[in-house]
Order: structure tokens, then sequence, then C-alpha cells
């Protein structure tokens, strides 16, 4: 077994891996990252995303920032515990250190660090604008990098290898190493051909994503309907979940949803990442037995595609149609969104679509007759949330609800993707994973998605920050311990 030693190790070559490496290395320490996939495909998620950030500007989170986290905070927590959080971390109990939910000292930390964050990356050459509209209504704003996530592996990953940082590409960590005092010391890692390969160091930082790639984590926690989900990007395969795993064999504590994922409304026929489609707000959804299943447009896009998307994947073969009529051509180009390349799907009939999409025409008939019935009359308003609501159906639709009757009828397959798991490691906010009894695990970080952080909903566009603020406090916390040891 070859074996190298530098003072941290880096898992995975995404915006959180990457934002640690080169923190600990401009900070001073020796760094080698473990990165699963070739040098032409680094980058894991990142490398496909739009990089949307919930940010007013360059400066600004958006004002429900800490509130949209505190909403989705983990379940129904014990009274004594919400009091018990209001201690100084080092005063609160075990119980509560080790508990699967949101810390709020880790959030606060997310919010304060974001702006300065930003400010490092464009000390690194990225640059940022307002994101135009991505969704059909949005209550929050956004901005991306330019160039979208891979812009951020372009600029940190050569700045890394030019300061003196080691990357072993095509090298997948499998477990962490203990010393006899419980410290984390290393890696045992395998390159191409299973060969073993072991990372010796003074602290291991696991910036390596959730388990969406992993088939039989994803059934273990998601359940049976896994199988339908879709992979937003390729990406998204290299994270199969060992950084969880690992973290969890040596007692780290859980956080997050370890039963939800992040999900967006996908055509399955598209080869892009990404391909989402917005237009179900104006039209209906129907399943595979013709029949409508969710409130189609419960409030903004932006804050209720996710939910509508895992609805889908409840369906029979996780899967639905959105069916929208001629009056379509009433909806602005840049509401009517759909990012698939793939054409819609068109009839001059319903009875006709019926027959393409191979749903029950009888059905689809009768589901569509029952929805206009359940019409009424109201300002239609494309572009905010407009009231106009079914009277007398379930289930009920919120906003935008018009009778589907006027042919040509469009229709567009749609699948709940997978773009990330929620279930992750419990880290405090230094980013340094805690253990099932409340103690931090020495020498272990976590970063990004590895560290769990949402439950119910996605705090919308704050995965590839959270890997940037927490890969940066990870990296320069995990460089100071190197340098004292």
């Amino acid at each position: 077994m070859s074996e190298q030693s530098f003072d941290v190790i880096v898992v995975g070559c995404g915006i959180a891996g990457l934002a640690a490496a080169v923190s600990a290395r401009e900070a001073g320490a020796s760094v080698a990252i473990l990165e699963r996939a070739p040098i032409e495909q680094r980058g894991g998620n990142t490398r496909y995303t739009g990089a949307w950030m919930r940010m007013k500007s360059e400066t600004e989170i958006a004002d429900d920032f800490e509130e949209h986290f505190a909403a989705n905070a983990g379940g129904y927590v014990d009274p004594s515990f919400i009091k018990d959080s209001l201690n100084a971390p080092e005063q609160q109990s075990a119980l509560l250190r080790a508990l699967s939910y949101i810390d709020p000292n880790v959030i606060s930390t997310f919010a304060e660090q974001a702006p300065a964050t930003i400010a490092w990356l464009k000390a690194h050459g990225v640059r940022f604008n307002a994101l135009p509209n991505a969704f059909p209504t949005s209550v929050q704003p956004r901005m991306q990098s330019t160039g979208g996530g891979l812009a951020l592996i372009e600029a940190l990953a050569p700045k890394f290898e030019q300061s003196g940082g080691t990357v072993f590409y095509e090298t997948t960590a499998r477990s962490l190493i203990l010393d006899a005092s419980g410290t984390v010391v290393g890696v045992n890692a395998v390159t191409r051909g299973n060969k073993p390969h072991q990372l010796r160091g003074k602290a291991v930082i696991l910036g390596c994503g959730g388990f969406q790639g992993n088939a039989q984590m994803l059934t273990r926690y998601v359940g049976q309907r896994a199988v339908h989900l879709r992979h937003m990007s390729l990406g998204s395969h290299y994270n199969k979940g060992e950084g969880v795993q690992m973290a969890l064999d040596i007692g780290a504590a859980p956080c997050g949803d370890f039963g939800l994922w992040h999900a967006s409304p996908m055509d399955p026929r598209t080869r892009n990442a990404g391909s989402s489609v917005y237009i179900y707000p104006y039209g209906i959804l129907v399943n595979k037995r013709g029949m409508r299943f969710v409130d189609e447009a419960p409030g903004s896009t932006d804050e209720t595609y996710e939910s509508v998307a895992r609805e889908i994947s409840a369906q029979p073969n996780g899967i639905a149609y959105v069916i929208v009529d001629a009056k379509l051509n009433d909806v602005p180009k840049e509401c009517a969104i759909v990012y698939s390349e793939q054409p819609a799907i068109e009839a001059a009939t319903l009875a006709e679509l019926a027959g393409k999409l191979e749903i029950p025409g009888a059905m689809l008939a009768a589901t569509v007759a029952a929805f206009n019935k359940a019409c009424v009359p109201g300002k239609f308003d494309p572009k905010k949330v407009d009231g106009l609501a079914t009277q007398g159906i379930y289930p009920a639709k919120s906003n935008w609800a018009r009778t589907v009757e006027t042919g040509p009828f469009k229709a567009y397959p749609i699948v709940s993707s997978i773009v990330f798991t929620f279930g992750g490691l419990k880290v405090n906010a230094s980013a340094q994973v805690v253990n099932t009894d409340g103690d931090v695990i020495p020498g272990l970080y976590a970063a990004g998605e590895t560290m769990g952080t949402y439950y119910n909903a996605y705090t919308g566009a704050t995965s590839v920050l959270k890997g940037a603020v927490f890969g940066r406090i990870s990296g320069l916390d995990a460089a100071r311990r190197a340098a004292a040891a």
C-alpha cells in the first residue's frame, strides 16, 4: 500500500472541496484533494449547476435567508431544546449538540460569512451577475457566478494546483483513520484498479457531496420511488455517499432529512443538465392514469417547484405530464420557461394527445372537463401570484387557473430530478463534525452537501453558497489546527 502525508486532506473537488483546499493553502498548509472523477470531469454537481445564490447583491443576503432555514429546521423539536439553544454552544447539553436539527449558530455563521466569501471568490477571478428570470414567478432575489458552477471550478482548481496543492484524480476515499486518542489522522482510499492508497494528515475535510449517486443508499433512505428519480446532472453520479458513510461509521451525528432530496421538475428525455420545465403552473398536471393529483400552482414558482416535483415522484412510474392549450400564447416568453431542448408533444385534440402520451383518453377527458367546470372568471396575471383559483374541486389549483379547452394542445413529460440529498453530518459553526454524544470529532470537518442542513423544503439558491462558505471556514480552521500540531 502506498502512503503519503499532508497537513490537510480534502475529499471532493466541487465548490466545497475547492474552497476548503484553496483556503487551507492560503493559510500555509500542505493540502491534498482526493477526487473520484478524472480531471476533465472534476467538480461533481458544481460543474453543472447554474450556481444560483440567495442574495440581493454581492454584499447582502436575501431578506428571508435565516427565516427560511428556521422554518424548516427539523420537525417538532422539544421546547426544552429550544430554550437550551439560546445558551452559548459550550454551555449547551450534549443531547442538543448532537440533535438532528438545524443549529442556529451554523445558520447565523452562514449568513454572516456569505458576503465575505463572495468577496473572496471575486479576488480569485469569479464574477457575479443578477440572475435573469429563472422561474415564471419569484419572491426572492438571486444572483449567480458568471458562467455558473463551471466558472467556480475553473477559477479555483488551477489556483490550487498552481499554489503547490496536490490533486489525486480518479481516487476514492473509503474510510477514515483514527489514532488511539480518537483523532482523525487520515484517509484510506483506492485508485484505479482498486489499488489501496493511504493519506495521512492532521485534518480531513469531507466536501464530497451527498449520496444521490448511490442506488443502495437512496433506496435505504428515500425508498422505492428512488428508482424513478432522474439525476439533474452527470456530475451527481460521482456523489456516492462515502463521505457521509465513513463519518457515520466512526460515530458522527447525522443531520438533515435523510428521506428527502432537493427536487426539480425535469424533462426525462433531455440530455442536458438542469433541463427543468416550469410551465406547469399555467396548465394542468396529470399522471399515467390521466388524473390530476396536485395543486399545480400553490404559490410563487421559486418557492413551490420542489414540493410539486416530489408529488410527481409519488405517481405511477414517477412521471406526470403538463398539459397546456393555445392560451399559453398569452403567457410572456420570460414566464413560459422550459429549459429542455426536447420539443413539446403536440396534438389538435385531447383525444389525440392522450394517444401520444399513452394515457387513458376517457379519463383525461373527464379530468379536463371537471377541471374546466371548476375554473371561474377572474383576472389572469402570469407575472405574479394572481389568486385565480378553482372552486369545488380536489385538488384545487390556487393560482393561474384557466380552462384547458382550446387546441392545439401541448404536453411535456416531467419527472422529479434529484439534485442532491438532504441527509448528511452534524457540524458546528466551525464546520467541525460532531459525534452522537455532542462532542467534536478532532481533526474531522464537513462542508457542502456532506454536512446535513436541509429539512422539509430546500432553502433555494443556498447550496453552492453553503459549499463555498463552509468550505472556506473548514479550510482555514483545519490549517490552524495543522499549524498548532
